[in-house]
């Protein structure tokens, strides 16, 4: 899918899973505000809320009410997205989730293809954007399978802490059973680390494991050899936690703010990474 982007280039457009099976690591807050940030700067983005907590649509200042089309309608009622999606700022569209979200698993059990629903709705959908974000559960069933199907790339957030690189080995084994089983497509194409704080020994020590480990596995052919690490670190920063009590981004809450700042920096990134290539490490060991 290709068109004249607002800033008079042609864009293919970026399907984009934020994902980690691991709740309050910085996933929603990175989907929304990332995307906020590339919406400032002339991209037309849509997120998808697959959480059934619906944090993401909450934080964009859309409440779940009980006649509200949802994401809900297009995987189990089977309506188009375009019922569900609605504008929540210029050049940013959201998909916003419900509590009823919850018993799609069991509502989609019988039926068949239920993996891949929104794929097949994604395909439908004649709007064009720029970037489409999927926000995930903090889970690995139906709904994240849905998201993983639909996409092409995936971006990992992690909290830097010693038990991160754990989780992220049970999730990279998924993933991979994914590529091999529905999606030949889909790759790990980014790493975020969240709530970090620079003054920190921790911190930096995960960061270097972390390379130590997309190093290690860049002559390989799995879905994570091209990974990249992002160099932007989202730093704790109290503004980011009040934006969504107010149903706002960081960047329309504080836009001066660290938070803002670190977003707007990721958002460059980016764009970058699409079309430069992963930079050699600098690390000789």
């Amino acid at each position: 899918m290709r068109r004249e982007s607002e800033r008079g280039h042609a864009v293919s457009m970026r399907q984009i899973a934020i994902l980690n099976q691991k709740g309050g690591v910085g996933k929603t807050t990175t989907a929304v505000n990332l995307g906020a940030a590339l919406a400032e700067r002339g991209y037309r983005v849509c997120l998808i809320d697959l959480d059934p907590q619906a944090h993401a649509s909450l934080h964009l200042g859309v409440e779940p009410r009980p006649e509200m089309t949802s994401i809900y309608d297009v995987l189990v009622r089977d309506l188009p997205l375009a019922a569900a999606r609605r504008q929540v700022g210029p050049n940013l569209f959201l998909v916003p989730s419900h509590l009823d979200l919850a018993a799609a698993e069991v509502e989609l059990a019988g039926v068949v293809g239920r993996e891949v629903i929104l794929r097949d709705k994604l395909r439908e959908d004649p709007e064009k954007f720029d970037f489409l974000f999927v926000d995930c559960p903090p889970s690995l069933g139906v709904l994240t399978l849905n998201a993983l199907t639909a996409v092409n790339e995936i971006f990992i957030t992690l909290q830097p802490h010693f038990l991160a690189l754990h989780g992220l080995s049970k999730l990279l084994q998924t993933i991979e059973l994914v590529v091999r089983r529905l999606n030949n497509r889909l790759r790990v194409s980014g790493i975020i680390l969240c709530m970090y704080d620079g003054n920190t020994r921790l911190a930096a020590e995960v960061g270097e494991d972390l390379e130590r480990f997309f190093r290690n596995v860049r002559s390989h052919r799995c879905p994570w050899s091209q990974v990249r690490i992002f160099q932007t670190r989202i730093r704790r920063n109290i503004r980011l936690a009040e934006a969504p009590s107010f149903g706002k981004s960081i960047l329309e809450y504080a836009p001066d703010s660290p938070g803002a700042q670190d977003y707007r920096q990721l958002a460059e990134e980016v764009l970058a990474a699409a079309t430069s290539p992963i930079p050699p490490s600098t690390d000789s060991s």
